[in-house]
């Protein structure tokens, strides 16, 4: 009988288990699909979906990798400029253009593939294949009067009193009663080399090293370096300043924190309210984070790269002071010992006995934070006024250069991976470990 008893609470437990492990196996999947669920309505994905625009996205890809040349005619006084980007900078010299416009009393635009815009002296029109013309005539009492080959007019054409705008794959007319303006797609960061007013704008890469073997190679390395578009020269400062904002944030938190973590660790300093008040210090410089840091300090010491290096310095400072301090805790008391038995004075100690065992995490710790800080430091920029940010949240704010976006955020890929390789590279010379890894 008791053996039958005991059968009976052994099944009896292992059914519960199994039980348990069931409702575990059961609950945790729902409570995943509990939690999406409310991230789908208190994040409104509904409505972002709503407001998802596939020709936006199209539009904004295509401008990472191309360019926009601009015709544009002054309504007001029938003057017509080509530009690319519509800037001032890359503005065709006048009474010049692209192949593709022909200039004159009557300006004529081909897109391409029959699609034909003409600015005449009054009217503007666009021939559109397979639909039919479309006039428009700016007019200062009726707006831009418009005509159109049918009584419906198509999705592609955005239409008001004060202005028209057609979109269509060969390109894009705006008219308003002060401007009428046509832009064209094409591949590639026109200008990115040389600007128009360069003598070796057009050339082959043949051509520019056959002339810099000659000896124009400054001249070439001059117009380059001063492109107006692109600003080459500038963009170089920039990467500098982002690398050194990053450089001396890191180093210099690293140098206040070593000497900071002895009062923290508790075989270095018995005494309990010195380490505490230290510990919370690094809580407190920490735990704000690093953009807090910079508003906060760019009130205090104004804009620049210096401000943008003394917040990456102060937060580091806790993240370093917090891993110091934990790894002096660690370290091997016989090694300090064996240094004192020798008479050793109590600096001495810790320059012979403690810092060599720490040195590995320390030059590690401080290595990952400085390529981490690149990255930073590429924020920071943004708002102190310095740095590759600076110069990326422009481009960004304009809406228009998104090519100059992607050629900002290439580099800032590029510096980061240079810094990763730099790092890689310096741990393993210095610790001794993963050589040639990199």
């Amino acid at each position: 009988m008791a053996t039958l008893d005991t059968t009976a609470a052994l099944q009896l437990q292992s059914n519960r288990i199994f039980l348990r492990k069931r409702l575990v196996a059961f609950s945790i999947p729902a409570l995943i699909f509990a939690y999406l669920i409310y991230v789908f309505f208190a994040f409104n994905i509904p409505d972002v979906i709503e407001k998802a625009n596939g020709d936006n996205a199209r539009a904004l890809v295509a401008d990472t990798y191309s360019h926009k040349v601009h015709v544009t005619r002054d309504n007001r006084n029938a003057a017509v400029t080509v530009a690319i980007e519509g800037e001032k900078k890359g503005r065709y010299p006048e009474g010049t253009s692209p192949e593709w416009v022909t200039l004159g009393n009557t300006t004529v635009i081909d897109l391409g593939e029959g699609h034909i815009v003409t600015f005449g002296p009054e009217t503007i029109t666009y021939d559109v294949p397979g639909y039919g013309l479309i006039k428009a005539t700016p007019t200062r009492a009726q707006g831009v009067v418009q005509e159109y080959p049918t009584d419906e007019i198509p999705a592609w054409v955005n239409a008001s009193k004060n202005r028209m705008a057609v979109t269509t794959e060969a390109g894009r007319l705006t008219v308003t009663r002060n401007r009428s303006e046509v832009f064209r797609y094409f591949g590639g960061w026109e200008l990115f080399f040389f600007t128009l007013d360069s003598p070796y704008h057009g050339l082959s890469f043949g051509e520019v090293l056959s002339r810099a073997i000659t000896g124009e190679a400054g001249a070439i390395v001059s117009d380059f370096w001063n492109n107006a578009m692109w600003r080459h020269g500038d963009v170089a400062w920039a990467i500098g300043e982002t690398i050194l904002m990053a450089f001396l944030g890191t180093f210099g938190a690293a140098v206040v924190a070593l000497p900071l973590s002895f009062l923290a660790a508790k075989n270095f300093t018995p005494l309990l309210t010195v380490r505490f008040a230290m510990r919370r210090f690094f809580d407190f410089v920490r735990g704000v984070d690093g953009l807090v840091w910079t508003i906060i300090l760019t009130r205090a010491f104004g804009l620049g790269p210096l401000t943008g290096a003394l917040a990456i310095l102060i937060t580091d400072t806790g993240s370093f002071g917090k891993m110091f301090s934990e790894a002096l805790e660690n370290v091997d008391k016989k090694q300090i010992e064996g240094i004192r038995s020798t008479g050793a004075k109590p600096l001495q100690r810790y320059r012979f006995g403690v810092i060599p065992q720490i040195t590995p995490i320390l030059l590690s710790q401080v290595l990952y934070y400085l390529e981490s800080n690149t990255r930073s430091a590429t924020v920071i920029g943004a708002i102190t006024g310095g740095g590759i940010g600076l110069l990326l949240t422009q481009a960004i704010i304009t809406q228009k250069d998104w090519e100059e976006v992607t050629y900002y955020i290439v580099l800032v890929v590029l510096m980061v991976m240079f810094m990763d390789w730099v790092s890689g590279w310096l741990r393993g010379r210095l610790i001794g470990t993963a050589e040639d890894k990199h």
